[in-house]
C-alpha cells in the first residue's frame, strides 16, 4: 500500500449502540459480547447499568477481535491486546494527519 493510500479511521464521535444492536451489526451472539465485557475486553459506556450502551468505536473493536479470534485462533485476551495496539496506531495516525504530517 502506498503512503497516500494508508487507511485512517475517521473520527466517528460517540454514536451509541445497545447490546442487541451491537450484536446484530457485528453478527455475533449477545452472549459473546457479555462474556467479553465480563472479562474486561470490551467496555460499555455505562458498565454499572443493567442495559449497556456501546460506542461506535466498540463496534470496530469487536470486529477486530472477531477476526483475530477466528482467523488466527487467538485467545480473547491476545485478540484484545492486538486490538488495543491497532487502536493506538489508528489514533497516532489521526494525530499526524491533523498536524499535517503524513
Amino acid at each position: 500500500m502506498q503512503h497516500s493510500e494508508q487507511l485512517i479511521e475517521p473520527d466517528i464521535g460517540e454514536a451509541e449502540l445497545s447490546l442487541a444492536e451491537l450484536a446484530v451489526s457485528c453478527a455475533v451472539h449477545p452472549d459473546w459480547l457479555i462474556q467479553h465485557v465480563q472479562e474486561g475486553l470490551l467496555e460499555p459506556l455505562n458498565p454499572e447499568q443493567s442495559q449497556w450502551r456501546f460506542s461506535y468505536r466498540n463496534r470496530i473493536r469487536v470486529q477486530r477481535i472477531l477476526v483475530l479470534e477466528r482467523d488466527f485462533d487467538a485467545v480473547p485476551e491476545l485478540a484484545a491486546l492486538v486490538a488495543d495496539m491497532q487502536e493506538e496506531i489508528a489514533e497516532l495516525k489521526r494525530r499526524l494527519y491533523r498536524a499535517g504530517i503524513e
